[in-house]
């Protein structure tokens, strides 16, 4: 089975995530608005946010996601960023691996993408 979810940012050429079997792999999901703009705190945490919407429409959750890609603008910002991991992954985190990079938005701090893992995902 290979499902593509709709956009969740208005760019049609990229799916929120698209489903494989009992994997589902997320694209890119940012927190940036006009309010947080300078905030990596609020911007994680905004993203999380993003992602479980994502996955609440496909009957899944932050728990099983197993890999993330945690993407940084600032080197600066890593221990504030990842500290956020613990508000949203009280049963252990995924494994992850931080890049910095820079972003078409200058106002974006982070990403996130990641692969999560849903034995007999029914959407």
């Amino acid at each position: 089975m290979l499902k593509k979810m709709p956009t969740h940012c208005g760019d049609d050429t990229c799916s929120s995530c698209v489903i494989a079997g009992d994997y589902i792999f997320l694209a890119h999901h940012a927190g940036h608005n006009a309010e947080n703009h300078n905030d990596i705190i609020n911007q994680v945490r905004i993203t999380f946010e993003s992602l479980k919407h994502t996955l609440s429409k496909i009957n899944a959750t932050l728990d099983d996601i197993v890999e993330i890609k945690f993407y940084l603008k600032n080197k600066d910002d890593f221990r504030k960023g990842a500290d956020v991991f613990r508000e949203y992954f009280t049963n252990g985190a995924p494994a992850r691996m931080t890049v910095f990079t820079e972003f078409l938005d200058d106002n974006c701090l982070c990403m996130i993408d990641g692969i999560a893992y849903k034995p007999n995902n029914i959407v």
